[in-house]
């Protein structure tokens, strides 16, 4: 089989949309009956973004087989509806680590290690790597930051030298560009475009196609004057100004043209015609009056919405399933401690507490599940979400005041939440927690069972600490249903309250397998739960609510 590739480079600044365009170009092609696989190329020397700080990142994206990734890739994953793997996201350091380690071992039969051949042929080898895994015929390859970077460079020689042994008829390369406005002349400015076209034809790639985009309409005078100056097709400089739904992306390139010219181009043969009518629902439904609710999103990276990127779409996608509109409030969690922020938290139809590390800002969160629990409002824990609303639980249910996490307090009283025992002698942070996919025993009758509609479901971890067994009989004693347990029923899955509207914890992260089209039943069991509180009536379009 022959592989095609598109090459995907950014331009002018970083943050354009280019990680989005890529998702969205996949969704056509596979709307096209083709097999697709998505790769982003990552400039940073960190092995993985594990160890990142989500204001330097954003959110981690975890992967089935455990691989931490960079949030792009969760893009890929709900547009594409793909489930990708760590030959996905490659990074400098990855490359480097792989390249030392071979010279450490002599398989270079003493020569001089350089970036050409050696780093780029391990990029190349990289890039392979995906279609053999995969079996993907189409390959999209995302390269971050902007042309000109220094420490893109090795990426983009890969690339061009990709076009002469993959073949010129086998490469697509996509330049994705923003377009500033002047607000003293009210113009777009196609300047900064040539300036970066010019750079990456100075590194060897023309781009066949640009993508131009802006915060406003793009006249087609502006993008005939892009395909005169930059060298492409004008059918290949498609406009693609600001949406206020990020799910529209699809349907506007198919609306330029974009996916027929890359098929014609790259001489693919689709296998059906694209239907995008379900995208085209949700854009509807996007922008239909709906009631609205809200949710306080209590947490302590919230200036920085990114870090939470996938619960903040998983929501949208059960209010549209649901029929409500999700307003969030972003309630940081080290301000609550302060007694700051409560007016959003008590105003609002629902508390969501996300995933997170360390202990800043944790007594905000446990105080945040102990309002909801208290006052009877919908509390969804995601993660340490379910942790805090163990210790909360303990503390004022339980009568244990001294309650915590070894995480936070180690030499705690009562360690409701303790290091797995597995995770005891480990030294590395890197990749070293329970990471990926694994299976999950629902508990007949419950809360999550009744949402998922089965009887074992897997989904995504990413956590070094677990509920103590030691504390299982006080909290089952109590009301507490433990819903969801390891098949070996060693681990705690899922905790709910059985004499409450709906509060309910998952050591796991639900919000990586949720899509557009499929939105998470329990994201949706959540919002039912939020809109019954708001007293909305809330009515349900017709959408997939498995997973897969």
């Amino acid at each position: 089989m022959t592989v095609k590739y598109i090459f995907i480079t950014g331009g002018v600044v970083s943050s354009v949309g280019k990680g989005v365009t890529c998702a969205a170009i996949g969704r056509l092609l596979k709307e096209r009956g083709l097999k697709v696989a998505i790769q982003k190329l990552d400039p940073y020397i960190n092995v993985d973004p594990g160890t990142m700080s989500p204001y330097q990142h954003g959110e981690v994206f975890v992967l089935d087989d455990g691989a931490e990734t960079d949030l792009d890739l969760g893009h890929y994953e709900r547009f594409v509806d793909e489930n990708l793997s760590r030959v996905c996201n490659v990074t400098t350091g990855q490359v480097y680590a792989d390249v030392i380690a071979k010279e450490r071992r002599g398989d270079y039969l003493g020569g001089t290690i350089q970036v050409i051949p050696h780093i780029t042929n391990e990029i190349k080898r990289r890039i392979g790597l995906v279609p053999k895994e995969t079996g993907a015929e189409v390959v999209l390859v995302e390269v971050g930051g902007t042309v000109g970077d220094i420490e893109s460079l090795p990426f983009i020689e890969s690339l061009r030298q990709m076009r002469s042994e993959a073949g010129r008829e086998n490469t697509f390369y996509i330049h994705t560009t923003w377009l500033p406005h002047i607000s003293a002349t009210d113009e777009l400015k196609t300047k900064p475009t040539q300036h970066s076209v010019r750079e990456l034809r100075a590194l060897g790639i023309s781009p066949n196609m640009i993508v131009a985009r802006a915060d406003r309409e793009i006249p087609a005078e502006l993008a005939n004057k892009i395909a005169q100056f930059c060298d492409v097709d004008p059918q290949a400089v498609v406009p693609m100004p600001t949406t206020d739904v990020m799910y529209e992306v699809p349907l506007l390139l198919e609306q330029q043209g974009a996916g027929d010219y890359i098929v014609k181009s790259l001489g693919l043969k689709p296998r059906r015609k694209p239907d995008l009518s379900q995208w085209r629902e949700i854009v509807t439904q996007a922008r239909a009056s709906k009631p609205v609710v809200r949710v306080a999103l209590v947490g302590k990276y919230v200036e920085l919405h990114d870090a939470y990127m996938s619960v903040r779409e998983s929501l949208y996608h059960a209010g549209l399933a649901v029929g409500v509109q999700v307003e969030i409030d972003w309630v940081n969690s080290v301000e609550l401690e302060k007694g700051n922020g409560w007016e959003e938290v008590r105003a609002a139809d629902g508390v969501l507490v996300p995933g997170g590390f360390g202990n800043r800002g944790i007594e905000g969160k446990i105080q945040a599940a102990q309002h909801a629990r208290e006052q009877g409002v919908p509390y969804f824990g995601l993660c340490l979400g379910m942790q805090v609303m163990a210790i909360e639980f303990a503390r004022n249910a339980l009568g244990h005041a001294g309650a915590n996490s070894t995480e936070f307090d180690p030499k705690t009283a009562y360690p409701v939440i303790d290091l797995m025992p597995d995770q005891r002698d480990l030294a590395d942070k890197g990749a070293t927690m329970r990471l990926g996919v694994y299976p999950c025993q629902l508990q007949p009758g419950s809360l999550a069972a009744r949402a998922y509609v089965a009887e074992t479901v897997s989904e995504r971890h990413r956590h070094r600490f677990e509920f103590n067994n030691a504390a299982r009989g006080d909290f089952e004693g109590r009301g507490v249903r433990f819903s969801g347990v390891s098949p070996d029923n060693r681990l705690v899955e899922i905790m709910e309250l059985a004499e409450h509207p709906f509060m309910l914890g998952t050591q796991f992260h639900p919000e990586f397998l949720s899509r557009p089209t499929r939105p998470h039943p329990l994201f949706i069991a959540f919002l039912q739960a939020v809109a019954d509180k708001a007293g909305v009536l809330a009515e349900s379009i017709p959408m997939k609510a498995e997973i897969n």
